[in-house]
C-alpha cells in the first residue's frame, strides 16, 4: 500500500496545482495512451522512477500468497522523450531499466534494459460542441523491441516478455472550457513469438517439443476522467487488459511467459509545472490492481520529471 508520506505528497501537489491554475501556461498529460498532444516544435525529455510491489497474486482465478517468494518488488527507471512534430502529430520514445527482487526463497532477482518503445499519435478530428466543450479523436501506432538479451523463462523475476510488439490505439477525448475532461480508449497489441533456452515446455495442458513459444495478442481498454488547466493536470483512469489466449499458471508452478495475464487497475497521476525552475514538470502517480488473473495484486508508486525545450509562450 502507498506510504502516508507518498500520499501526503500527492495531496500537497494537488493543492498547489489548484491554487496556480488561472495564470499559468498549460501542462498536459501527453503520454502515449491519452488524448493530449505536445505543442508544435516542443521537445520534452525526462525520467521516471517506479516501485511496484505485491505479496499476493492470482494463480488462474485463485488469489493466494506464496512463502517461497514472499513479496516481489519491481523497480524501474524509465527514460522518456516526446516531440510535437506538428499541431496534430506527436512522437514518443521510452526505454526502461528494470530490477526485480523476491523477499523470500531462492529465486534471484534480475535487472537490465527492457524494451524500447517508439510511437506516434495523430489527431484525426476535432470539433467544438455547443461552444462549451471540445471533442477530439486520436489514433496512435507504435512498436516495441527488446534492447538486451534478458531471460524470459524465469517468471516472475524476468524483466519482460522478450517479445517484439506492434500496437494501435484509438482515443476519444472530451474537455470543457473549465478544464474537466473525460476520455475513452481501446488498444490492440500484436506480439511476436519468443524462444526459450530449452527444447520443450509444458503449458495450458499440452507438451510442446520446441523452444518457440507463441505469444497471444493483448487488448486493453481505458476509461478516464480528470482536470487539466494551467500548470496542473490530474488524470484518473480505470484500465483493463485482456490477453487474447494463453493458459493459466499451473497449481504450485511458476508463471509462464505466454500465460493469460488479465487485470483491472486504478491509476491516478498529478502533474505540476514548476514556476522555478521554469519548463520543469513534476509527475507523481499511484496504481493499484483491483482484480486479475495470473498477475500480482500490486500497488505501484511513481515519481518523475520532464524538461520542456523550445517551449512557446514563456
Amino acid at each position: 500500500m502507498p506510504s502516508r508520506t507518498s500520499a501526503n505528497a500527492v495531496a500537497r501537489l494537488l493543492a498547489l496545482g489548484a491554487a496556480a491554475t488561472l495564470r499559468a501556461p498549460a501542462v498536459r498529460a501527453q503520454t502515449i495512451d491519452d488524448g493530449f498532444l505536445f505543442p508544435k516544435h516542443q521537445l520534452r525529455a525526462g525520467a521516471e522512477y517506479g516501485r511496484d510491489q505485491w505479496s499476493q497474486y492470482w494463480e488462474g482465478g485463485l488469489q493466494r500468497a506464496n512463502d517461497n517468494i514472499g513479496t516481489v518488488t519491481t523497480r524501474s527507471l524509465v527514460g522518456t522523450a516526446g516531440y510535437g512534430a506538428t499541431d496534430r502529430l506527436s512522437v514518443f520514445a521510452t526505454l526502461p531499466y528494470v530490477w526485480t527482487r523476491a523477499s523470500e526463497g531462492v529465486l534471484h532477482g534480475l535487472s537490465g534494459r527492457q524494451d524500447l518503445t517508439l510511437a506516434a499519435k495523430y489527431r484525426v478530428a476535432g470539433a467544438m460542441l455547443a461552444g462549451r466543450a471540445r471533442l477530439g479523436a486520436f489514433a496512435t501506432a507504435g512498436v516495441g523491441v527488446p534492447t538486451s538479451n534478458y531471460t524470459v523463462d524465469f517468471m516472475p523475476m524476468s524483466i519482460g516478455s522478450g517479445s517484439r510488439r506492434a500496437f494501435g490505439r484509438a482515443v476519444l477525448h472530451l474537455q470543457d472550457r473549465a478544464g474537466w475532461y473525460v476520455e475513452g480508449a481501446a488498444g490492440h497489441t500484436w506480439r511476436s513469438n519468443v524462444r526459450l533456452d530449452r527444447p520443450a515446455y509444458y503449458t495450458d495442458g499440452h507438451l510442446y517439443s520446441t523452444d518457440e513459444v507463441e505469444m497471444p495478442d493483448v487488448a486493453d481498454y481505458t476509461a478516464a476522467a480528470g482536470y487539466q488547466r494551467g500548470r496542473v493536470c490530474v488524470p484518473l483512469a480505470l484500465v483493463t487488459q485482456r490477453t487474447l489466449g494463453g493458459g493459466d499458471i499451473r497449481r504450485q508452478d511458476m508463471p509462464f511467459v505466454s500465460n493469460r495475464m488479465n487485470f483491472t487497475q486504478l491509476r491516478a497521476h498529478a502533474m505540476y509545472d514548476l514556476r522555478v525552475p521554469s519548463s520543469v514538470i513534476l509527475d507523481l502517480g499511484v496504481m493499484h490492481t483491483l482484480s486479475g488473473r495470473n498477475v500480482g495484486r500490486s500497488t505501484a508508486l511513481t515519481g518523475g520529471f520532464a524538461y520542456a525545450f523550445g517551449r512557446p509562450g514563456f
